[in-house]
């Protein structure tokens, strides 16, 4: 049987529309990170699950997110039109705290000003998976999945 974490790293290769129940299945097997393992830049990358996260993130030209604490967070980094990553003022800062989401304890990114959790999970030292829920936003019927990649 094949680990989870390769399972969602195979996934990252993927082009086009991925069935969200296929990423949610492999998501929901990964093991937790502490909020400190958070800290520090992190590149964005996502799945076409249909989610409407990934039409808006995609048009907003996101790229990643991050940490220089644990109350300290930009939960939005967008490339500019010189192609530097760039806060975006609009989604305000974040937070890191463990929380619990589908029975698991791990970190979640809380949105200083946005009815927004991100959720992480672990793959390697240098990826997590990212499982955003914003019901009172985005609705309850779906989640949107991503990952981050640590900027060295």
């Amino acid at each position: 049987m094949i680990a989870p974490e390769k399972k969602f790293f195979d996934l990252t290769r993927v082009t086009g529309h991925i069935p969200e129940k296929d990423v949610e299945t492999i998501f929901d097997k990964l093991k937790p990170v502490s909020p400190s393992f958070m800290i520090g830049e992190w590149t964005g990358g996502d799945f076409d699950t249909g989610h409407i996260g990934h039409k808006y993130l995609t048009d907003m030209r996101w790229a990643g997110k991050a940490f220089r604490s644990l109350d300290d967070g930009d939960p939005i980094l967008i490339y500019n039109d010189k192609g530097q990553r760039v806060w975006n003022k609009d989604w305000g800062h974040a937070s890191l705290r463990e929380m619990v989401f589908r029975n698991v304890t791990s970190t979640s990114m809380i949105y200083d000003e946005k009815p927004i959790f991100d959720h992480f999970r672990f793959i390697t030292d240098d990826m997590v998976a990212g499982a955003m829920e914003s019901p009172k936003m985005f609705g309850t019927e779906s989640t949107y999945y991503f990952y981050l990649t640590r900027l060295k």
